[in-house]
């Protein structure tokens, strides 16, 4: 007789030990955000029957919190990018993806979505997903009207534009305000239901089922505060989301997340790559993770310049603002200004969530240095030097593109107070199971193992590098390496069926 203490979210449940099973699928699915939503319509649409347990009572998971921005190029460009002027070639998109990955990139995931991204936003297409053929040229965090392409990376920032030609890519979803990704979480989770997918609602995975060899059969749910065993022909496909939420995970892989006071996310626990750890998947590249201060609109700020506790500057402040923003954690202490002088700052020009606010206000960047305590020619001789260049166009130190270079000498000065400890710094997490490109949980040897997939954020995808982060990536990565993940475990429960028939 199987007892609960004989299985956990680190303990699987041996199969010889399930006293019965409960339901019978072909694909089990954990989770009923973007990468569940993707998996489950795409092992549906091969015929498997599909089962999906999602541990609250409604669909969305963090990509309901999101912009709606997708991550889209190559291909000789989009509707909205060749509308808009832009060619995006295939090998300029892997060339950016591969160094927004940074040193851990995964170059069979880059290769497999740089060549099959347009394909995709067509599928979403198709799912009912509505994207409008506009362009928004402005710097903007995320749109607030119905328009689709924006920037939402460092595409046109050194080093990126000196390796791949620079192209918006940034595809936002239909929809006006601060809910587009709620709206395409919503499309998506009608056609989950619309093709037939049996969703479990309040349904908390603890286990996975295994046998002595260590594949995968199945699952354990808890439905009713009763554990309900589950079979899964072809497999369980993990997309629970990532652990951000989960604060001793968090202190235990990627404490310098810690510092960020916003965790993004629902209920993003950990426990999708806790069960798949259990079952003997490697997690990699834990310690990453997103992070930003929303810090523009408007686009005139990004001509002011950051500068730290020892009055330097650090970085191409034309860089998306993730990316900024994990040079800001990597300096010392937690005293951060952004600097801006009378035509590039204006009072209310940021939103009061954002909580930066004037930290030092004069007549001379010398009155400012004094204001903020720091040591005298510290921060007034880093000004000096950058507008003596960028009078001239220049930025010799962190090759700020020239079209933002303007120098900072129309009094009155503002220091604006980013601090780490006081602004609003959200985070999440990039680090999970390490999969191949199709979804196959690996092992510490990189095998597979049989029976085990992982999708989104329970997986270390495409976006796996705060500082080359661009917004849409997440969700980009989370749909597709869901279709990706789906679309194996049912080729498996066909595969399984045919040599027992």
């Amino acid at each position: 007789m199987t007892r609960p203490a004989d299985y956990s979210l680190s303990h699987p449940c041996l199969l010889s030990r399930v006293p019965r099973f409960d339901f019978e699928t072909d694909v089990a699915v954990v989770g009923f955000g973007a990468a569940g939503s993707c998996a489950a319509i795409e092992a549906r649409g091969t015929g498997a029957r599909v089962m999906l347990f999602e541990v609250t009572s409604g669909s969305g998971g963090a990509a309901a919190l999101s912009g709606g921005e997708i991550y889209v190029g190559g291909g000789g460009g989009s509707l909205q990018q060749r509308t808009a002027g832009f060619e995006d070639r295939t090998e300029d998109f892997h060339s950016y993806l591969m160094m927004a990955g940074g040193p851990n990139a995964d170059a069979a995931k880059v290769r497999l979505y740089a060549d099959n991204a347009l394909a995709h936003l067509d599928w979403l297409i198709a799912q009912g997903v509505e994207f409008k053929n506009s362009y928004i040229a402005e710097r903007v965090m995320e749109p607030l009207t119905d328009d689709c392409l924006v920037w939402t990376g460092s595409e046109e920032a050194w080093p990126f534009s000196a390796q791949a030609r620079p192209a918006p890519r940034g595809h936002t979803v239909r929809r006006e305000g601060w809910s587009a990704g709620k709206y395409l979480m919503d499309t998506l989770a009608a056609r989950v239901h619309a093709v037939g997918v049996d969703v479990r609602f309040d349904a908390r995975a603890i286990a996975l089922v295994v046998d002595e060899r260590g594949a995968v059969h199945g699952l354990v749910v808890r439905i009713d505060n009763e554990p309900r065993f589950v079979r899964a022909r072809g497999g369980v496909v993990l997309c629970a989301g990532g652990f951000i939420m989960n604060r001793d995970m968090v202190k235990r892989h990627a404490p310098a997340l810690l510092r960020s006071d916003h965790p993004i996310g629902t209920v993003d626990d950990g426990s999708g790559i806790r069960l798949g750890m259990s079952a003997g998947g490697a997690s990699i590249n834990m310690m990453e993770g997103f992070v930003t201060v929303p810090w523009y609109p408007p686009g005139s700020l990004v001509k002011g310049i950051f500068v730290n506790e020892l009055g330097q500057r650090f970085i191409n402040e034309d860089c998306y603002h993730g990316r900024v923003s994990q040079f800001i954690l990597d300096q010392p202490g937690n005293r951060i200004w952004l600097l801006q002088d009378h035509e590039t700052y204006a009072p209310g020009l940021l939103h009061e969530t954002a909580r930066i606010g004037i930290g030092a206000a004069g007549e001379s960047w010398e009155e400012i240095e004094r204001e903020l305590q720091l040591p005298e020619d510290t921060l007034s001789a880093t000004v000096a030097f950058y507008n003596r260049h960028a009078s001239r166009g220049e930025d010799p130190l962190f090759h700020k593109a020239k079209k933002w270079l303007k120098p900072l000498d129309k009094p009155p000065f503002v220091a604006l107070d980013c601090r780490v400890d006081h602004a609003q710094y959200s985070s999440f997490t990039l680090g999970g199971l390490d999969t191949l490109p199709t979804g196959e949980v690996l092992t510490e040897g990189r095998e597979a193992i049989a029976g085990l997939y992982a999708a989104g954020r329970n997986a270390c995808g495409l976006p796996r590098w705060g500082k080359g982060y661009s917004s849409g990536l997440s969700i980009a990565d989370c749909t597709f390496s869901g279709r990706q993940a789906g679309r194996q475990a049912a080729r498996a429960a066909r595969e399984g069926s045919a040599r027992t028939s």
